[in-house]
């Protein structure tokens, strides 16, 4: 197995779709254990419909780079689930429930008007459940991802104490004079930016899977906040190695194989909870 791996990292394609594969893992899982704790886990699902949704657009006007119209749609559709989400007649569960099923359907059916390609099923299933895009990535592309990604770990580094605050207490956080809705914020573009990222890894609908179950797993095992967050970046980016390995290899679609990986990975840890009790 081990010689198969060296076999296959030998070509610059595999290379290239590990380097973006962990580093999309390591920002979810980040984000992810945040998500859990505040009970957010829904906005990364509903901003993955509105990726979709962006793509669709993308794809009707032609153009060549789809993340520089779906990243500021996502971002934005973010911002305004934040700032409207508790202030507004529709509350937060509505109205991400709203945009997200909006978008879906929006962005099928204007794939479906405007159709360029003879295979709309194809395209439509690979956008929603992950493609081979991310084995054909470009230097430039990977670069990008670089990126991005830095800008994550690093935002996600400087603010971590602030982002602990917030997490477990926002209405303490609130009194001794931490700007919760910044911070709140923060998180939001942050996320959005991870699930554009991850688009062309899991797909639209398996996003969710990815920044979710690496923190629920290692949950099981660990309690700290530290420990949970080191804990489940370390777990996510083994599965996604091994998931992308794994799909290479047996040709398996890339996007579920990572998450059958972490699906079998909560299991363990499920199982590793039982034995210490």
């Amino acid at each position: 197995m081990l010689e198969l791996i060296m076999f296959y990292m030998g070509y610059e394609f595999v290379r290239y779709a590990l380097i973006v594969g962990v580093l999309i893992a390591l920002c979810s899982s980040l984000l992810g254990v945040t998500l859990v704790l505040k009970r957010f886990s829904f906005i990364g699902d509903g901003l993955s419909h509105v990726a979709f949704g962006g793509i669709a657009i993308a794809s009707v006007l032609n153009l060549t780079n789809k993340m520089y119209l779906v990243l500021p749609i996502t971002i934005l559709c973010a911002v305004i689930l934040l700032k409207n989400g508790q202030s507004a007649k529709i509350k937060g569960d509505a109205a991400i429930a709203m945009i997200s099923v909006g978008a879906l359907a929006l962005g099928y059916l204007l794939m479906n008007i405007f159709s360029t390609s003879s295979n709309l099923s194809g395209d439509v299933c690979t956008t929603l459940f992950g493609s081979t895009a991310i084995l054909t990535l470009t230097k430039d592309e990977v670069i990008l991802c670089v990126v991005l990604s830095i800008i994550v770990v690093l935002c996600f580094i400087i603010f971590y104490n602030k982002i602990f605050a917030v997490t477990f207490d926002e209405t303490f956080s609130k009194a001794t004079g931490i700007k919760t809705d910044r911070y709140n914020l923060l998180i939001a573009v942050l996320i959005a930016v991870i699930i554009v990222l991850a688009m062309n890894l899991v797909g639209s609908l398996l996003i969710s899977a990815l920044v979710i179950f690496p923190a629920l797993s290692v949950m099981r095992i660990f309690k700290s906040f530290k420990q949970v967050t080191i804990a489940s970046a370390v777990l996510s980016v083994v599965c996604a190695f091994f998931g992308i390995m794994i799909s290479i290899i047996a040709s398996t679609p890339v996007g579920s194989t990572i998450v059958a990986v972490d699906v079998t990975a909560f299991i363990i840890c499920s199982i590793i909870e039982k034995v210490k009790r």
